[in-house]
């Protein structure tokens, strides 16, 4: 009788850990599952590895991006598969959105800037000033700023509030935050560009240190006009900030790093 029921639960061990291993294994799916389809069509998390939306967004910042804003491209898919062009559901970006997009030199990198222009707009730099179609975008409260990029080199100059024309009917100016730190350049003297049917005009908010639309060349780092088809999403809150200011095994600073004021704001 003993010999019986130490047989049986030898017998019924294996096959309680095959239950469990086949219950593990489905619930490992599921939740890759889950995590796909929240990638692909609702959110996806993004770091900002430089300064040029300074001082929107600083470097460090995780940053949530809605992808269903838009509707979707081959680029809203992992990998970016060439399954299809153009964009399913498609809606257009409005002046002022902060948005993720793909590098127009080089699609499997992602870029952040603002919409600056959408199509039929014109738009210049002159000394510092910008323009949008022919109309001086004003910039309040000039105040004295100081940030540290990348690399972490100081840059000192003066923050000002953007006020640039909603495209929205109806709604009041889109106000943001810049920072200027000379008016002079090419990057503050450009022609007057004029955004040619599907595409928009991005620019960083960190004015003297961006590679954006402004830049029109064939160099490595020009931008040009950005086409719609190359949006990936609009950039919603931060919802984790580090500064990074030692050493990555250094733990006791870890604390002291995280920026408390940025976590879970909103991206204006």
């Amino acid at each position: 009788m003993n010999t019986q029921d130490h047989s049986s639960a030898r017998s019924q061990q294996p096959a309680g850990m095959r239950q469990g291993l086949l219950e593990y294994v489905r619930t490992f799916f599921s939740v890759v599952v889950v995590v796909l389809v929240v990638r692909t069509f609702l959110f996806e998390s993004f770091v900002i590895p430089s300064g040029s939306m300074i001082p929107t967004l600083q470097v460090g910042d995780y940053i949530w991006v809605s992808k269903y804003t838009y509707g979707y491209s081959r680029f809203s898919l992992p990998f970016s598969p060439d399954l299809f062009s153009g964009r399913i559901w498609a809606g257009e970006p409005h002046r002022g959105d902060v948005v993720v997009f793909r590098f127009t030199k080089d699609t499997s990198i992602d870029y952040v800037k603002r919409v600056i222009g959408l199509p039929g707009d014109h738009i210049r730099v002159t000394e510092g000033q910008l323009y949008l179609n022919d109309m001086p975008v004003p910039c309040d409260n000039p105040h004295p700023y100081i940030a540290h990029d990348e690399t972490d080199t100081s840059m000192a100059g003066d923050a000002c509030t953007e006020k640039l024309p909603s495209s929205i009917p109806g709604a009041g100016p889109v106000s943001h935050d810049i920072l200027k730190l000379t008016n002079e350049g090419p990057q503050n003297n450009t022609p007057d560009y004029v955004v040619p049917p599907g595409y928009f005009f991005a620019m960083g908010d960190n004015r003297d240190d961006s590679a954006d639309s402004r830049f029109m060349g064939d160099g490595p780092k020009d931008l040009g006009f950005v086409p719609m088809e190359n949006l990936v999403g609009r950039a919603r809150r931060v919802f984790f900030s580090v500064s990074a200011d030692y050493p990555l095994w250094q733990v006791w600073h870890w604390p002291q790093e995280i920026r408390w004021g940025r976590l879970m704001q909103g991206i204006q």
